[in-house]
């Protein structure tokens, strides 16, 4: 979410004119071509979310811990591009609707889909554990289609930025990556000493849908207040 949107009020024709750019341009390569210094920046943030999310699945595939720490380490890698991608076009004096774009799919997948597999590989595998943390990443889709549909109506300092978030913005789900790393670093994972909190059945026999990790029930939290309306939070 670094990246600062285009107003109503003064962004119409630099709406326009950016898409009449990619239309007029033709080519099989034309779409990148077009792209900003910042859209590439953009774009590692989301490199980092995939890698991760591959790192995962190399984990449940291995057990090698070295997979685990890669998936845990790289979405705030990606915090790094997602501060870095702004500043670039602010240095740049370029922006683009199709970077704004970037923005937000980049951070679904680095701050969204990323940190929620990761909890999966980690051991919150179970129907329900699923159930959260789809609605967490849910959520967090949701939550970044609101902030581009209704940033303009946000009030505004001085330099033009939004003065708060409504609900926690998405990249602060690394705080449950920090969570996860913890678990990691003293061994409460699936296949050690196990998930903090144990395993609870709701409903039906031990081993079936009903059972759920407790400790899921903070990514259905999490998603909440991402998408909570009441919730301000200060914008750096």
């Amino acid at each position: 979410m670094g990246r600062s949107k285009v107003s109503p009020v003064n962004g119409n024709n630099k709406h326009d004119s950016s898409l009449q750019q990619y239309n007029d341009t033709d080519g099989h390569f034309s779409l990148v071509r077009n792209f900003r210094l910042a859209d590439l920046v953009t774009i590692m943030n989301g490199v980092c979310g995939s890698f991760s999310i591959f790192s995962s699945a190399q984990y449940l595939l291995t057990n090698d811990d070295d997979y685990l720490l890669w998936a845990l380490a790289l979405p705030l890698a990606g915090l790094m591009f997602d501060f870095m991608d702004g500043k670039v076009a602010r240095w740049r004096k370029s922006s683009s609707m199709l970077g704004q774009e970037l923005d937000s799919l980049a951070d679904l997948v680095s701050f969204g889909v990323a940190p929620a597999v990761v909890a999966f590989a980690v051991g919150l595998r179970t129907y329900l554990d699923t159930v959260c943390l789809t609605g967490f990443i849910c959520c967090g889709l949701a939550r970044l289609a609101r902030f581009n549909a209704t940033v303009a109506l946000i009030p505004k300092d001085a330099a033009g930025k939004s003065r708060y978030f409504e609900g926690l913005p998405i990249p602060s789900s690394l705080g449950l990556v920090a969570i996860l790393s913890y678990w990691v670093r003293l061994g409460w994972v699936e296949g050690k000493q196990g998930i903090p909190g144990g395993l609870i059945t709701l409903w039906g026999t031990p081993g079936g849908r009903g059972d759920i990790h407790p400790v899921s029930v903070i990514f259905g939290l999490w998603a909440a207040a991402m998408v909570s309306k009441t919730l301000r939070v200060p914008k750096l």
